[in-house]
């Protein structure tokens, strides 16, 4: 176990980027159990009101953000100071993607269905981190020999061809895919190979008179979405709180 941690994480100097995922984690948990709390009236916590004004926790999160991301770019990568400044930055991080659908929204939606886009958005980033933890470079250059790497063609055309798989793919309305493909590039390759999203900016462009493709995209749409839809929103709901339910309107006086 020592000489795996020290050859893959210590050697390589990941430690910090480890460590502001621990506080990535821990943070957005603790901080979604005080929400849930304080949103059942349970427990010491209470928003924080001062002149009658909510002082939302991304406030804090992007002075702590900003301290400490200046803060790790100025140490070094095996310094202890760059593993603090990790800490710091990981903490932010979490207060202010906690409530990256207020920012996205520019409105309180935290308990709402577009509330939901905050916790999508830990999960994605939780994911990607785990993987450039695990080895993968964006864009396939983990996939480089060292010859490959050491000749600047090589390196240059897998980096344009595995970007172009990207951008296909996000042009396809497949935002998870192309950003997952990025350090992942056989799945971009599979989200440019596939049926483009009805809505997105390759069906409207190149679906318009394709009648049999436009209804294929639909219908593949509607099937996945049917499939993944109540295990993701479950799975959401699980580690961030069930969004409030909004009362079906009445028949009219």
């Amino acid at each position: 176990m020592g000489h795996w941690w020290h050859t893959n994480i210590t050697e390589p100097g990941k430690l910090p980027l480890l460590l502001a995922l621990a506080a990535f984690v821990l943070t957005f948990a603790i901080t979604r159990t005080i929400t849930r709390m304080i949103r059942a009236g349970k427990g010491p916590f209470r928003n924080i009101t001062p002149g009658g004004v909510h002082v939302h926790h991304v406030v804090p999160g992007v002075v702590l953000s900003v301290l400490g991301g200046f803060g790790a770019v100025a140490s070094g990568q095996h310094s202890v100071t760059a593993m603090v400044f990790a800490v710091i930055f990981g903490v932010g991080a979490g207060l202010v993607l906690d409530e990256f659908a207020l920012i996205l929204h520019l409105d309180d939606v935290y308990w709402t269905e577009q509330g939901r886009q905050s916790v999508e958005m830990v999960v994605l980033t939780t994911s990607l981190v785990l993987l450039v933890l695990a080895g993968f470079s964006p864009l396939g250059v983990d996939e480089l020999t060292d010859e490959q790497e050491n000749g600047r063609l090589g390196l240059v055309l897998t980096m344009v061809v595995n970007f172009l798989f990207v951008l296909v793919t996000l042009f396809k309305g497949k935002a998870r895919m192309a950003v997952v493909g990025a350090l992942v590039p056989f799945v971009a390759v599979i989200g440019a190979l596939r049926l483009a999203r009805p809505a997105s900016p390759w069906a409207k462009r190149f679906y318009g008179r394709r009648h049999k493709a436009r209804a294929r995209s639909v219908l593949r749409a509607y099937h996945h979405d049917v499939r993944w839809a109540g295990p993701r929103r479950k799975f959401q709901d699980l580690i961030g709180g069930a969004p409030d339910r909004v009362p079906l309107p009445g028949p009219k006086p």
